[in-house]
């Protein structure tokens, strides 16, 4: 419990922008591609810290697996490839391929929607109009509503814990503004008026 005075601020972590995070995801779906995906738990070791979700540490582990049956299995097949039977050779095959697969879509998949809901967690929520708009001052009221009204005022006790938030004001229009269309005006009167004369010529 804090009590009064100002309250701790929160650690607000930033985003890093798109073209980072598009970068990151090219160069770990490259590496992932050119070592026939033995380096895939590189994409799935950053998918599991950036969520933190007990399901991508799971992954990340079945994968580590998969990547050292692959390697321990590429390294008991004959070094001469005609000495490699077909089944061990389509078997390597579709290993490599549903690793790729599957460690790149998920990957990308899972990060991307990942992200996008913190964005979209992110933005500020849409304005919403008050509860009980205050009457205009110039309506006229009958005497049962103001009467309402005043009751509903003495029912309502103030929130010592909050704090209050004058109602936005209008900004007027600002001075640049008018000068710039001010100088706008001129510049037309000043160019139609070299337009006339050189008609006249």
């Amino acid at each position: 419990m804090h009590g009064y005075g100002p309250t701790p601020q929160q650690q607000t972590t930033s985003l890093p922008s798109a073209a980072t995070l598009t970068t990151v995801r090219v160069i770990l779906v490259t590496v992932t591609v050119l070592s026939c995906g033995l380096l895939g738990w590189v994409a799935m070791l950053r998918l599991a810290i950036v969520t933190r979700r007990p399901r991508d540490w799971v992954l990340l582990v079945v994968v580590m697996v998969l990547n050292a049956a692959l390697f321990a299995f590429i390294m008991g097949t004959p070094d001469d490839p005609d000495d490699m039977s077909d089944a061990s050779v389509l078997l390597m095959l579709l290993w490599i391929v549903a690793l790729l697969a599957g460690v790149i879509t998920y990957y990308l998949y899972v990060e991307i929607r990942h992200y996008s809901s913190l964005r979209s967690l992110g933005s500020p929520p849409p304005y919403t109009a008050p509860a009980h708009p205050a009457p205009l001052p110039y309506q006229q009221q009958h005497p049962a509503q103001r009467q309402q009204h005043q009751q509903q005022h003495q029912h309502q006790q103030p929130n010592p814990y909050t704090v209050q938030t004058p109602p936005p004001t209008p900004t007027p229009a600002p001075q640049r503004l008018d000068q710039v269309r001010a100088e706008l005006d001129e510049l037309s009167d000043y160019l139609r008026k070299e337009n006339r004369e050189g008609e006249g010529r």
